[in-house]
């Protein structure tokens, strides 16, 4: 599909969401306090992109974000190639994979504040964790799902170790790399959040946090149309990568 059939279809989509919204507050009356309308919300926003406070917040929780996802991806990724290439490794670590999974983020929080203090560090840690099961799982199934007979004629050309790693293993299971790569870095981003309100910060979180204590739903809304829009910038970015990666091979 061609891209610009693909941006007028995302156009078109939520201009079908906004005319929802919009009919649902004018014409069944909804109270304000439980969902503004749109020209409300409109507004607020052109206010607070105009405060610095909401760009500082905005930064803190980009930064944590990134921090985040890095330190998860680096983690994962490794541990994923040690997984598809050590037997071993791979049956003392994925039967309790899933498990790291059934624990929520936000129980996690209060022990991470526990070992390593209050500040950045705790909330980075948080965010590592929601992006290195999407990112680890990926990367091992790509792995796993080489052609085994292109590999084998690179061995018989020549190819071993880091080589056959840098030059076949990764370009071949790029796709499934950067597929993980989506799913996790737009998690981070509800990492970096959950670690906010839980263990406060001077991200955006802590600004929901002072916007739900003061019942300001309009404000939470802008505070959660801007998290969306750092979750879809992630999200777009990788998208775009992969898409170029496909095009050049």
């Amino acid at each position: 599909m061609p891209t610009w059939a693909q941006t007028l279809a995302s156009l078109t989509f939520l201009g079908s969401l906004i005319l929802g919204w919009w009919a649902l507050t004018n014409y069944l009356e909804v109270a304000e306090w439980i969902l503004p309308s749109p020209q409300d919300f409109w507004n607020r926003l052109l206010i607070e992109l105009q405060r610095p406070q909401i760009w500082s917040a905005t930064a803190v929780t980009l930064l944590t974000a990134i921090l985040g996802s890095l330190l998860g991806a680096g983690v994962a990724l490794p541990l994923a190639y040690l997984i598809y290439r050590r037997r071993l490794i791979a049956a003392a670590v994925e039967p309790f994979l899933g498990a790291t999974q059934a624990i929520p983020a936000i129980a996690l929080a209060p022990l991470l504040v526990l070992w390593l203090g209050y500040g950045l560090l705790p909330i980075v840690a948080l965010c590592s964790l929601l992006v290195f099961f999407p990112i680890l799982v990926s990367t091992t199934v790509g792995f796993r799902h080489l052609d085994q007979e292109v590999l084998e004629a690179a061995v018989l050309d020549g190819a071993s170790g880091w080589t056959l790693l840098r030059n076949m293993e990764v370009p071949l299971a790029l796709p499934s790399i950067l597929g993980g790569f989506r799913n996790g870095f737009t998690l981070s981003v509800t990492g970096a959040v959950v670690g906010e309100l839980v263990m406060g910060g001077n991200g955006l979180g802590a600004i929901l946090t002072a916007q739900r204590n003061a019942v300001d739903t309009i404000g939470m809304f802008v505070t959660i149309a801007l998290l969306c829009t750092l979750a879809m910038s992630f999200y777009s970015v990788i998208y775009y990568t992969e898409r170029r990666t496909k095009i050049n091979r």
